[in-house]
């Protein structure tokens, strides 16, 4: 027996390998392969381009949530988050200091403005929790920004600070908030089913209720996509990972080691999201 047939032997009845995943890491497959393999399969990395000032902002006002949540009860006012941007500001990717500066207080006044919506005695079950799902194919894990308790059920809250105007569709039609919605209720051992876009620059509230058929659609997409990228870094050929242009190229970390991207869209400077409402989304 050759050595090949008896390692096909081994492995044969042996359980299928399961494909570890964020909902960021599958999204970043549908997106566009070839960065896929920027960030998770080359090793070394490729060096990724400036800091988005955009993303500073996001992350800012995230975390200034998130530590708004463990403040203590008496503390949490809307003054209160504004002093944890200033606190917490990133002061990446900006023009310059002015810039900067003039984001930090908007960012400030956007969470302040945010919090004033929030009843602060109602306790989220979670702020920024790890929730996790395993299936026959995939061990997925993620982190949720807020994850509330409605009566018996669960809500994912996910917040956006980006321009993009939301739409039902948006909540609907995401993999990463349906997942986080089945690993939650596996996690806590409770029904999650609605989801929900908080978007703080316009106090908007975006929110979708799955039905159970449409979650597992969802899951079964979640398996194709990993069953898709599985493959791609099995072949170990980088030719597995095409590029995928569009207008979002000019945002992309690895701009410069794409010709596909950079002729799709030229490389936006690091504050260009602030400017346009075709900036990306922050998470």
């Amino acid at each position: 027996m050759t050595s090949a047939a008896a390692e096909q032997q081994t492995l044969d009845g042996m359980p299928q390998r399961l494909f570890t995943c964020t909902p960021s890491k599958l999204s970043t497959w549908l997106d566009c392969p070839r960065r896929y393999r920027f960030v998770y399969v080359e090793r070394p990395s490729p060096p990724k381009g400036p800091p988005w000032a955009h993303n500073s902002v996001g992350a800012t006002v995230h975390t200034a949530l998130a530590a708004w949540w463990g403040l203590p009860l008496r503390e949490r006012t809307a003054v209160a988050v504004a002093n944890l941007v200033r606190q917490r500001w990133i002061p990446l990717g900006f023009r310059d200091d002015a810039q900067s500066a003039e984001w930090r207080e908007r960012a400030a006044e956007m969470a302040a403005g945010y919090v004033d919506t929030l009843d602060p005695h109602d306790e989220p079950i979670g702020v920024e929790r790890t929730v996790a799902l395993r299936t026959e194919r995939l061990a997925l894990s993620g982190r949720i920004d807020r994850l509330d308790r409605r009566g018996d059920d669960l809500v994912v809250v996910d917040y956006k600070t980006g321009r993009h105007v939301l739409t039902t569709d948006d909540a609907r039609g995401s993999l990463a908030l349906a997942v986080y919605a089945l690993a939650a209720a596996r996690t806590l051992r409770r029904r999650c089913v609605r989801v929900e876009l908080h978007h703080l620059p316009t106090g908007d509230v975006i929110s979708w209720e799955h039905d159970d058929p449409a979650l597992v659609r969802q899951l079964e997409r979640a398996h194709d996509i990993a069953a898709e990228a599985a493959a791609a870094e099995a072949s170990g050929d980088p030719a597995a990972f095409p590029a995928r242009p569009g207008p979002m190229c000019g945002w992309c970390d690895f701009s410069a080691h794409c010709a596909e991207g950079r002729a799709a869209r030229a490389a936006q400077p690091p504050w260009a999201g602030l400017a346009t409402d075709l900036s990306p989304l922050s998470d």
